[in-house]
């Protein structure tokens, strides 16, 4: 084994397209650990925990590329990747693959070179995000907030703010939106059609959508708010005046919110603002005792007069069986997660996890109890110092292997999203993971598919990739979900 870790002094570069060359790079043959990231604290105890020494003197405003490799003709391979990689990122003419000289510090001059813009997004540490948006929205900007981790009280702050400017904070952990037919952050392709959404959902909303999509029923926008808008703390402020821009959007007959599950009384605030809305508005919030997202497909479609849909599936072991043992849920998108736990805790009982829906299923820190759990991979305390599981397969692909391996699991139930800024090819290394896993009488796996045909990754290869595996493969995390509680009740 060889290693290097080397240090551009002063060199800023997304975090997102960071995370992109980090897996760019760890894919390589005879690459067998890579990092590419700012000098962060959190990056630079990554970095430790790799067994990669600190370079002396690095900062949160330096680049930092540490790789570990096989060989030194792997490393130098690996090295000129990432350097043309990099320099994609700052655009053409950039020297050295880094920034141009004299770009813009601030997203305030930024906005003075582009009159008019009128939406910043930030996808910087959480930890710098506040002072980014709060500069957004100064300059008369609305926001999307791409960052995590940042702290309650900076967004209660940052959405005052943009409440006295009329302006619009999306986020933060806004990872979905689609304003206008250009999709931001993680999304789908989708056609243009006469429903808009209000998310505090980000894969909540991508599952509607492409349900919809299948459906021939085309989208507006999708105005991502952030998962705690509905809090009681945040009060909503995100999605009311969201409501009101669908509201007076002309392209819009019809608004449907999507939340995670909301504090009831800010739940009740928004059924009143809904009532009072021009717009017919169908409201779907997640939790135990509550529709599931393809109920809420189903009443879209049936509000719009079109026929009620089939949702597809794709059949993968001809009567596939689950082995005794328990559901293991394995997700990335957390509004999944948190469906597909309140779908099989009606059926089994409480289900442990680290996004619970009653604090009394709250996994311990190791996430590895015996019974019933779902997991949220995408969760803060999962992707601090680490790019997102829709972009890095890792820790799931290290817990299905783990999964397989114990006999107390009767059932995988896994989530994959398609669409921008998500995994190119997630069945090229999920295909091979599920059927190592069906040998020799694994688990059952289940697979909730959330794309649409026209997402680059190609939904039709995925699904068929995922069933050739052994998978059962469904389209609807809903349908998934009940197909996976019955394979543990069958036994």
């Amino acid at each position: 084994m060889t290693s290097s870790v080397a240090v551009r002094r002063g060199t800023y570069v997304d975090s997102v397209r960071l995370m992109q060359v980090t897996r760019e790079a760890g894919r390589l043959p005879g690459i067998t650990a890579a990092l590419v990231a700012m000098a962060t604290p959190t990056n630079l105890e990554l970095l430790a925990a790799m067994g990669l020494a600190r370079p002396d003197g690095a900062g949160p405003d330096d680049l930092v590329v540490a790789l570990e490799a096989r060989d030194w003709e792997a490393l130098s391979r690996a090295f000129g990747v990432i350097e043309e990689a990099l320099a994609r990122a700052a655009g053409p003419g950039a020297p050295g693959g880094f920034a141009q000289p004299g770009p813009p510090r601030t997203v305030r001059s930024a906005a003075r070179r582009l009159p008019d813009a009128n939406l910043a997004l930030v996808s910087v540490p959480g930890q710098h995000a506040f002072t980014e948006a709060m500069d957004a929205l100064e300059a008369g900007l609305s926001v999307m907030v791409f960052s995590d981790n940042v702290s309650l009280e900076e967004e209660v702050t940052l959405k005052e703010e943009a409440e006295r400017r009329h302006l619009l904070v999306m986020g933060p952990d806004c990872g979905t939106a689609m304003i206008n037919g250009v999709g931001l952050g993680f999304a789908n392709v989708v056609r243009p059609g006469p429903v808009g959404l209000v998310a505090a959902s980000g894969t909540g909303s991508q599952q509607v959508v492409c349900l919809l999509e299948a459906a021939g029923i085309g989208t507006s926008h999708v105005i991502g708010v952030g998962g705690r808008d509905l809090s009681e703390p945040v009060g909503a402020r995100s999605c009311l005046r969201a409501l009101g821009l669908l509201d007076a959007d002309p392209a819009t007959q019809l608004i449907v919110v999507v939340s995670k599950p909301p504090s009831p009384e800010i739940a009740a605030q928004v059924r009143d603002a809904a009532t009072g809305c021009s717009t017919p508005t169908l409201l779907g919030f997640l939790g135990l005792g509550q529709p599931d997202l393809t109920s809420l497909a189903e009443q879209v479609v049936a509000h719009l007069g079109r026929p009620a849909p089939s949702w597809p599936r794709w059949s993968g072991e001809p009567g596939q069986q689950a082995r005794p043992g328990a559901l293991r849920g394995l997700f990335s998108g957390g509004s999944l997660c948190e469906e597909a736990t309140a779908i099989a805790a009606q059926a089994l009982g409480p289900i442990r996890s680290n996004v619970p829906l009653d604090p009394a299923w709250a996994l311990p820190d190791d996430l590895r109890p015996d019974g019933h759990v779902m997991i949220d991979f995408g969760d803060d305390r999962l992707t601090t110092g680490r790019p997102h599981p829709m972009i890095d397969p890792t820790l799931r692909r290290e817990r299905l292997a783990a999964e397989a391996a114990d006999p107390t699991c009767g059932v995988v139930l896994l989530d994959v999203v398609l669409g921008h800024g998500a995994d190119p090819d997630p069945a090229a290394w999920l295909a091979p993971a599920i059927a190592a896993a069906r040998a020799g009488g694994g688990p059952a796996v289940v697979v909730s598919l959330c794309g649409t045909p026209g997402d680059p990754q190609g939904l039709e290869a995925q699904a068929g990739q995922l069933a050739g595996a052994g998978a059962s493969v469904h389209l609807s995390n809903a349908e998934a979900a009940r197909q996976a509680v019955a394979l543990v009740r069958d036994r």
